[in-house]
């Protein structure tokens, strides 16, 4: 049965641009049926019940078709259509049901942007730049905010020199005309344009046409300040122009009076000071050498800047560009430095290319030619000459060594001259020369030199430490028992004994080596010599095992008694061993014992004026010191500031010492029995 009405299957909203041409397609009405297939039951049939006048349907597809070309988006932008669909192929008795379909129609630019008014007038004053004269309203019908809409502005006349610029306002969709070059009230007193109106997108579905109106700008007149004629001079000149040469006159006119009277004229900007500009008359000459290799010259133009200043005092600025001609006033130059040419490995003759540099600018300059002077000696030739190169090779086989090859060089010009260049021929390792061999050998000699004499050096030290500072490790006794004392280190600390008067040498004693006594009896005045023979005996009593002719270093002290009826006498010293059979070798001998002596006098003598000079306090330090012996206590006290301070030349202080030095003495001493 024929129970269900067909229903709505899909959207019922529609678009469309205005302006469209009759049967323009605009959306399809879909619909359903539930009923049985393919029977009368489900066959729908389409109609409008309102919008017929503007739209139709096809009855059978459910397609909606513009019926007019009058469909105007600025008259009404939305249409509304109610739309019927019936089974039954649209019988009476057959089932229906209804909906409102949309149809929104699409704006295009079928209207132009309009002025407000016909024409419009305004005013400026001269010499004003980037400021805003007017706002221009326009209309426009179509969509706001879209290329239809956007209203764009152009000066189709009046604006040949640029004058001016019109932006849009794109909130009020105002034409904003602004002058960006400044006018000029002598050049033109009013400035007549024309506007017209368009929009971003070109018109379409309408014949109109973009819409112009006048527009007249009248120029204020200002006092000016002078003006130069052009703005902008170029003068061509040579470099190394002379100085004082005249170059133009560059004078500047008063706008209003067309006059250069009472114009005074001053250099602005001149970096190099190479243009003097006369006062009163905007002379320019030249005022110091102008060179094209300046820092401040670029693509060979220099730029300069005038002020001109009126009687009024306004002022106004001119440019004037040196456009330099180059001259011939450098020659090409070879580097100075040296040139390394390497042997070639098989044995081959090598090459180094020279190049040269000229500060010219063609045609003064490069191509460079490289010729060998006359009369030279034939060892060398170019080849390879390029444009500021050429290869210098060997033409004969020499030495490695430095080789000075003279090269005359000129410029295209042919000016120039012989320079020399440096080549050293050489055995290149890593391109650089490596060190001859003959060289290395000299270095392993010189090395060896310096070893085998620093050796020697070394060698000949020692010898003297030993000859002049090392004491024997022994004190022979001179006792027939044959005999030795070695020296022994003290168990505890003690203080310095020695004494200024324990080093004052006798006029005359005895001692183990006869020939100090015979040099001390020469110096008192003995006349009595003393023999070869009995030296040697006088040795051979007092050592054990020293040869006669052996020069050794000892140390002894003793007490002797002397033959003349003195005391014992106390000597501790180093001498030679040999014996001596002149006086100029006992006097030696002599000598070199009485510098110990005195060279420990003067020590201890600065040491007792320390004692003599020092605050009373220094003695309370004097306090008595036990010496360790042989694990026991010293008897003897204290050996300290309180020695005997005598006179040095009385040795009677040697027999009143008391038992304060007697340990000392029988440790260090060798004690003697008096001669008879």
């Amino acid at each position: 049965m024929n129970d269900n009405a067909p229903t709505f299957s899909g959207p019922l909203e529609f678009s469309v641009s205005e302006q469209c041409s009759p049967d323009t397609e605009i959306g399809l009405v879909t619909a359903t049926d539930l009923d049985e297939k393919d029977t009368l039951h489900v066959k729908i049939k389409y109609s409008l019940l309102s919008g017929i006048e503007l739209f139709s349907i096809h009855p059978e597809s459910g397609m909606l078709i513009a019926k007019t070309s009058n469909l105007d988006r600025e008259v009404q932008v939305v249409h509304k259509v109610v739309v019927e669909i019936r089974d039954m192929n649209g019988d009476e008795k057959g089932l229906f049901n209804t909906a409102t379909a949309t149809v929104t129609l699409v704006d295009i630019n079928d209207n132009p942007p309009t002025f407000r008014e016909a024409t419009y007038k305004v005013r400026i004053d001269e010499n004003q730049a980037d400021v805003l004269v007017l706002r221009i309203p326009v209309d426009d019908k179509d969509e706001k905010k879209t290329k239809n809409w956007n209203a764009k502005l152009v000066i189709t006349e009046g604006n040949e020199n640029g004058n001016f610029r019109i932006d849009t306002d794109p909130e009020t969709n105002e034409g904003l005309l602004y002058v960006v070059k400044p006018l000029d009230y002598e050049k033109g007193k009013v400035v007549k344009m024309k506007v017209t109106a368009q929009n971003e997108a070109p018109l379409a579905g309408t014949s109109a046409s973009w819409v112009s109106i006048p527009l007249e700008l009248s120029v204020g007149d200002v006092d000016e300040g002078p003006e130069f004629s052009p703005p902008h001079l170029v003068l061509l000149v040579n470099e190394n122009t002379p100085n004082g040469t005249l170059l133009s006159t560059y004078a500047a006119l008063d706008p209003e009076t067309k006059s250069s009277a009472g114009m005074r004229y001053y250099n602005v900007d001149d970096p190099n000071s190479w243009i003097n500009v006369g006062e009163n008359t905007g002379e320019l000459k030249v005022a110091n050498t102008i060179n094209l290799k300046s820092p401040l010259v670029t693509n060979a133009m220099y730029n300069i800047t005038i002020k001109a200043v009126d009687k009024s005092g306004k002022s106004g600025n001119g440019t004037v560009t040196l456009l330099i001609k180059d001259v011939n006033d450098n020659m090409p130059e070879i580097d100075k430095g040296e040139l390394v040419l390497c042997e070639e490995p098989n044995g081959g003759r090598g090459s180094v290319t020279i190049v040269a540099v000229d500060p010219d600018l063609p045609p003064y300059s490069t191509p460079f030619n490289f010729q060998l002077p006359d009369g030279h000696d034939g060892k060398w030739r170019l080849r390879s000459i390029q444009n500021n190169s050429a290869v210098l090779e060997q033409a004969t086989d020499m030495p490695r060594g430095l080789y000075r090859v003279p090269v005359r060089v000129s410029d295209l010009q042919g000016q120039g001259g012989v320079q020399e260049v440096q080549v050293r021929v050489c055995r290149c390792l890593g391109g650089q020369c490596a060190p001859q061999r003959s060289s290395a050998m000299l270095g392993v000699w010189g090395v060896l030199a310096m070893l085998l004499a620093l050796l020697l050096l070394l060698l000949l030290c020692i010898h003297f430490v030993f000859a002049c500072t090392t004491k024997g490790e022994k004190v022979y006794i001179d006792d027939s028992s044959g005999g030795m004392l070695l020296m022994s280190n003290t168990e505890g600390p003690g203080e310095d004994v020695k004494s200024a008067h324990l080093l004052t040498i006798p006029p005359t004693c005895d001692s183990a080596d006869g020939s100090l006594k015979k040099g001390f009896l020469d110096r008192m005045g003995a006349t009595s010599p003393v023999s070869q023979h009995q030296t040697g005996q006088q040795i051979n009593q007092h050592l054990i095992g020293q040869q006669m002719n052996q020069n050794s270093f000892y140390q002894t002290s003793m007490r002797d008694s002397l033959s003349q009826g003195q005391k014992g006498f106390y000597s501790s010293g180093r001498y030679g061993g040999a014996t001596y059979t002149d006086a100029a070798l006992l006097k030696q001998s002599q000598l070199s014992a009485l510098y110990t002596w005195q060279t420990n006098g003067l020590y201890l003598d600065k040491k007792l004026g320390y004692f003599g000079d020092e605050a009373e306090e220094r003695y309370a330090d004097d306090l008595l010191t036990p010496y360790g012996y042989e694990g026991e206590g010293s008897p003897a006290g204290s050996v300290g500031c309180c020695s005997n301070l005598g006179d040095q030349d009385n040795l009677d202080f040697l027999d009143s010492l008391g038992s304060k030095f007697k340990t000392l003495a029988d440790i260090c001493l060798d004690r003697e029995e008096d001669i008879p």
